[in-house]
């Protein structure tokens, strides 16, 4: 009887021990499922658009317009003898017969009547001509008018951005070609889609290699007429997603950490639209000489990356022909933590459009993605 006690005291041990563990694996199990619920996903994606035409490039840009014509330019300068001169001052007391006799001053014979109302009977030409002294108030407003415009001629107002300057929803397809430290050639495509829905945008690249792996970086945020406001920015690689959240004030970076957030700040994604409508609305020149500085965050950083317009070339499309391109080269960043740069080649004929990327991974690894055809919404 009293092994039987024992037996069953250790079996109840065992059983309560085993309960224990249960619910220990339950509890953690329900926490991590709580902490994943509590995590809201990094992006929100937008419906794929149906794309209804392709981008052709277009003509070549019209000569720059021709300086004014002569006549245009002497224009200025009659208002600047006729209009200041005499009807700033007081009217000299003119013979009637050399009043009438310049006709480029009417405005300065109108006036003499109320001036000189007692030599009204002695100037009969005056007197046969009474609607001439009738609108006599009159001229003395526009010829104020015309005296003050040649003077401080209005500068043409700066275009101002606005949400429809930036472009339809567009999705680039690329011919991927490249390769691996100098040995392996790679294959495969890309795609660069823009897509708009009122002040929200998303900018997603991706790369497949045949046979081989896929890169895809998708950057969200809000559309600004001065240029996009990122708010996620993410990378998904075989090894895994990594991302980041841009804030108002700070970003958050991959491993936790927080940087203050620099103003125009872009990430590795929406470079490339931003780029575009830079140079599409003007806000920087597309010329050989001239850079284009912006802060980009990555998952791993925040760096000021600078690019350098370094020429102009004659690119070929079997779809779309030839066309020119200026090529974007980035300098050396202060505090490199890779080996990851990218070339770019803006098409101002295709609205200015990255239709060239060549993506370097080193000296004898790169990705060079060449545009084949252009959709548009």
């Amino acid at each position: 009887m009293a092994g039987r006690a024992r037996l069953s005291a250790g079996a109840g041990w065992r059983l309560a021990a085993l309960l224990a563990i249960v619910v220990l694996v339950h509890a953690l199990t329900l926490n991590w499922l709580s902490r994943q619920l509590d995590q809201t996903p990094l992006l929100r994606p937008l419906a794929t658009p149906m794309f209804t035409r392709l981008l052709r490039p277009e003509a070549p840009a019209a000569a720059p317009a021709p300086p004014p014509r002569k006549p245009a330019a002497a224009r200025p300068k009659r208002p600047a003898v006729t209009a200041i001169t005499r009807p700033a001052g007081a009217l000299p007391p003119a013979s009637p017969a050399s009043a009438p006799e310049p006709l480029p001053q009417p405005v300065a014979q109108a006036p003499q009547p109320p001036q000189e109302p007692v030599s009204a009977p002695e100037n009969t030409a005056a007197a046969a001509t009474p609607p001439a002294s009738a609108p006599a108030p009159e001229p003395a407003q526009p010829a104020s008018a015309a005296s003050a415009a040649p003077a401080a001629p209005a500068a043409p107002a700066a275009p101002v951005a606005t949400l429809d300057s930036w472009p339809a929803d567009t999705r680039l397809n690329y011919r991927l070609s490249g390769q691996y430290r100098g040995t392996a050639e790679l294959y495969g495509s890309a795609r660069v889609q823009w897509q708009r829905d009122g002040d929200r945008y998303q900018t997603k690249v991706d790369m497949v290699l045949t046979g081989l792996t896929s890169f895809v970086m998708t950057s969200q945020g809000e559309v600004t007429p001065q240029g996009l406001l990122p708010r996620v920015y993410e990378e998904l690689r075989a090894s895994g997603p990594r991302g980041a959240r841009l804030g108002d004030e700070t970003i958050a970076l991959a491993n936790g950490s927080t940087v203050p957030r620099p103003p125009g700040v872009q990430d590795s994604a929406s470079q490339f639209v931003d780029l575009s409508h830079r140079f599409a609305s003007g806000k920087d020149v597309l010329e050989i000489g001239r850079s284009v500085s912006f802060w980009m965050a990555r998952p791993g950083a925040v760096d000021l990356w600078t690019y350098d317009v370094v020429g102009k070339e004659m690119l070929q499309s079997p779809e779309l022909g030839s066309f020119e391109a200026f090529h974007l080269k980035p300098r050396p960043i202060a505090n490199p933590r890779g080996n990851i740069t990218a070339e770019m080649w803006f098409a101002p004929s295709l609205q200015y459009l990255p239709v060239r990327i060549r993506v370097n991974m080193g000296e004898a690894t790169y990705l060079d993605l060449t545009v084949v055809k252009i959709e548009q919404r």
